[in-house]
């Protein structure tokens, strides 16, 4: 069994490959002709590899390689708003799901390939929410940069928009209602902290085996939602910080979770005290523990993305995440240690992995 860890860059994608034994890694890349790519993921039914990216130069475009890297072609058709609209400047997130290609863009919309990457048309449920004219962007834009689909009901989908919040479909995209009660705004003044929409979520995962168990790392906290986003309830005691970006659940278990905090948003976004670690929660969010060994204990000032980290299939699950200097930290044993697996590539965008 070889697996494959996928990294989006600032300059391509790149793919860690290893064995089962996840020991000995070799880097290959750069890929898809150095664009500026914000996520690199992959189909697990076909084994094809996606990757969306572009800016306001390039323009937005999916990449696809069916060969694990060895070739890559991309496409642009269809990723565009009606003529007179602001035009779409950069595709943010790449995700299969029943045979479906779903690509998150900037500003925010929805388009769905069902040819493979090939084309795209707009889901355009989104535009008809009542409160999109009010829709405001975070520091990124307006983005949406998080879709999580139901694998057991095509129709269910959740996304995340910056900073507007967690929108959720139940009819395939034809109409979409906003998920962020219990989500609070702290930068919103006193009494107006928990607005029906305008938070600013960073990163969603669902919980293996659980459709309506949902983790959410948000500007202002750390969430869980146990009735598909209906309500959420903050799980962010015993961190060291309510902020950072991603979060990742593991494969197979749905009670653990891992995160890793920044210092805040406005003191530097990089480790608390410069120092690295994984927290991980075995109890979906009560109580949680820092994972250090093999991260750097000094001098740590990077960032980590809300796209940076993801766990792998194998048992047991591999948990890994990249950084803005370019490095990418592993772990086989669950956040217990960790190992540096590359260093010196371009600012890292997201980390998902491929298990073949």
């Amino acid at each position: 069994m070889d697996v494959r860890v996928l990294v989006g860059s600032k300059k391509g994608a790149f793919i860690l490959e290893s064995d089962s034994a996840r020991r000995d890694w070799r880097v290959q890349g750069p890929f898809c002709e150095h664009w500026p790519l914000t996520h690199v993921g992959a189909d697990p039914s076909t084994q094809t590899i996606y990757a969306a990216g572009g800016n306001a130069w390039f323009g937005p475009a999916v990449w696809k390689s069916s060969d694990f890297g060895a070739s890559w072609s991309h496409s642009s058709a269809g990723l565009a708003f009606p003529q007179g609209e602001t035009p779409v400047q950069c595709a943010w997130v790449v995700h299969a799901a029943h045979g479906r290609l779903y690509v998150g863009v900037e500003p925010a919309g929805l388009f769905v390939s069902d040819d493979g990457g090939a084309s795209f048309r707009e889901i355009e449920g989104l535009r008809r929410p009542p409160t999109r004219p009010q829709w405001q962007p975070g520091g990124a834009g307006l983005i949406l940069h998080s879709i999580v689909s139901d694998p057991a009901d095509p129709r269910r989908l959740w996304v995340g928009i910056s900073a507007v919040g967690v929108f959720y479909t139940e009819d395939g995209g034809e109409t979409w209602s906003p998920r962020n009660t219990g989500t609070r705004c702290d930068f919103l003044p006193e009494g107006e902290r928990y607005p029906e929409f305008g938070q600013c979520v960073h990163n969603i995962a669902m919980a293996p085996g659980h459709s309506n168990r949902l983790y959410q790392q948000n500007h202002c906290g750390m969430y869980r939602s146990d009735d598909g986003g209906l309500s959420w309830n903050s799980i962010e005691a015993g961190l060291p910080s309510s902020f950072g970006f991603p979060v990742a659940a593991h494969p197979r278990d749905a009670e653990t979770l891992f995160f890793l905090p920044l210092n805040g948003a406005d003191q530097g976004r990089y480790p608390p005290e410069g120092r690295a670690a994984v927290w991980r929660s075995r109890d979906g969010g009560a109580h949680w523990a820092d994972r250090r060994a093999g991260l750097p204990q000094n001098g740590a000032y990077f960032g980590v993305m809300r796209q940076a980290m993801a766990t792998d299939a194998l048992d047991p699950a591999g948990v890994y995440f990249g950084a803005s200097n370019g490095s990418v930290y592993g772990s086989r044993d669950e956040g217990e240690s960790w190992t540096c697996l590359a260093r010196d590539l371009p600012a890292i965008s997201s980390i998902e992995t491929l298990t073949t």
